[in-house]
């Protein structure tokens, strides 16, 4: 059991990653506070979903424009710096949202404006806590290292929208968003401690070329470059959270509630995954592993699928019993989710150079922002045409045929070994 259980020893052998992880927890759980706090006094002010939606748009914009640049900002840079003062941005953006709450101006523009601000500075903050940790620790503890980051991601997606709920209801918007200022200056306090980490070689400018050098290492490398090749098949064709609202108005029942289920299932899978991940850190065919865990997440999304199709509706208001297996196939695709992530992640630690680890992950966030959205647009058309129960079962296959189309042609990312990472 104790092989089989999250492997703490990053935590053990390296403070300074210890005081990273930290940071990166108590920031995580801040950051989804304030999103949910912000789409609902959004609403409260206008009540209109449209404008709602526009507060992804902000946060998009930026994370997009600026995860590139971001990313050679942290190469250029000492990067315990670098995340210093994003962090610190990120905190005065959180006492922006404190203090116009607190006096009650009511200006949708302004919540927007935060929004875009505070996420142009995680565009930054982002790629440089990420590129650190290979810093920190040598590389066969860097798959239990990222387990342990998405152990904390998922706590931050659990624990922080359910934090926002209760003090909304409890306590209103300005203690809410002032208990996101002081989760993340704690945060702050915790980086204060991290040692200097100037760049190891030749330093570029950041700028244009140096986000062209990025993009151009990425290009002639393709085990680094199938990391991002294969998660974008997985959030372009088979991301199932656009088709939750309608699964929930004419399918399975329950509304919104049922929405939040079935979001929480795939976060709770996601967290089992983390706690379960000791195996992780002893497989050696780490590209074989994503392929596996990308199809894993499509067939997941298949049953779902399947699961909808049996289902004639909810009846006299009465959520279907078919919930619960829904809910199942939603943990199962937040479980292979995580395994994915947690090796995608190691390949592009260890097989990128450290003066270029910066700009990876700057494409790394600009994947992660945009694949969802561009998923919600493919399965929400693909539901027009057909139903949510055959968008979601045309757009697993669709994966699992285009990702093992690529595994056979990229059989090098295959035979990937973590004992001898090549890019």
């Amino acid at each position: 059991m104790r092989r089989l259980l999250l492997d703490l020893t990053p935590l053990k052998v390296s403070v300074p990653y210890r005081r990273l992880w930290i940071g990166i927890s108590l920031s995580g759980i801040g950051t989804h506070l304030t999103t949910v706090a912000v789409g609902l006094q959004v609403y409260d002010l206008t009540g209109s979903t449209f404008n709602v939606g526009l507060v992804g748009l902000f946060a998009l914009a930026p994370l997009v424009a600026l995860g590139l640049y971001g990313g050679a900002i942290v190469d250029a840079y000492d990067r315990r710096r670098v995340v210093i003062v994003s962090s610190a941005g990120l905190l005065l953006v959180a006492t922006g949202f404190a203090v116009q709450a607190w006096l009650d101006l009511g200006q949708v523009w302004l919540l927007y404006g935060l929004v875009a601000v505070q996420n142009g500075f995680f565009a930054v903050n982002s790629p440089a806590r990420t590129a650190i940790i290979p810093r920190l620790l040598p590389g066969p503890l860097l798959p239990a290292a990222n387990a342990l980051g998405s152990m904390s991601m998922s706590l931050g997606l659990t624990i922080g929208p359910l934090l926002a709920g209760v003090l909304i209801d409890s306590v209103g918007y300005g203690w809410t968003y002032s208990i996101e200022a002081v989760l993340l200056t704690f945060a702050l306090t915790t980086l204060l401690a991290l040692p200097p980490m100037p760049p190891q070689r030749g330093v570029r400018r950041a700028g244009l070329r140096s986000v062209l050098e990025g993009l151009s290492y990425l290009r002639t490398r393709p085990n680094v470059r199938m990391t991002f090749i294969v998660d974008l098949c997985a959030m372009v064709l088979a991301m199932p959270r656009v088709l939750f609202p309608a699964v929930a108005a004419a399918v399975l029942g329950g509304g919104s509630t049922t929405v939040g289920i079935l979001v929480a299932g795939m976060a709770v899978g996601a967290f089992l995954a983390g706690l379960f991940s000791g195996p992780l850190g002893h497989v050696r065919r780490q590209g074989l592993a994503v392929v596996v865990a990308i199809i894993a997440w499509a067939l997941s999304v298949i049953a779902f699928g399947l699961v909808l199709l049996v289902v004639t509706g909810p009846e006299d208001g009465v959520v279907h019993w078919a919930l619960w297996p829904a809910v199942f196939c939603m943990v199962l695709a937040g479980a292979a989710d995580t395994v994915s992530a947690v090796f995608r992640m190691t390949i592009l630690q260890a097989a990128t150079p450290d003066e270029l680890r910066g700009r990876l992950q700057g494409v790394f966030i600009v994947v992660v922002a945009g694949g969802p959205r561009l998923g919600d647009l493919a399965l929400g058309s693909l539901a027009e045409l057909s139903t949510e129960a055959w968008a979601a079962i045309i757009g697993g296959l669709a994966c699992i045929v285009i990702v093992s189309m690529l595994a056979v042609t990229q059989r090098r990312f295959l035979r990937y070994d973590a004992r001898h990472p090549e890019p």
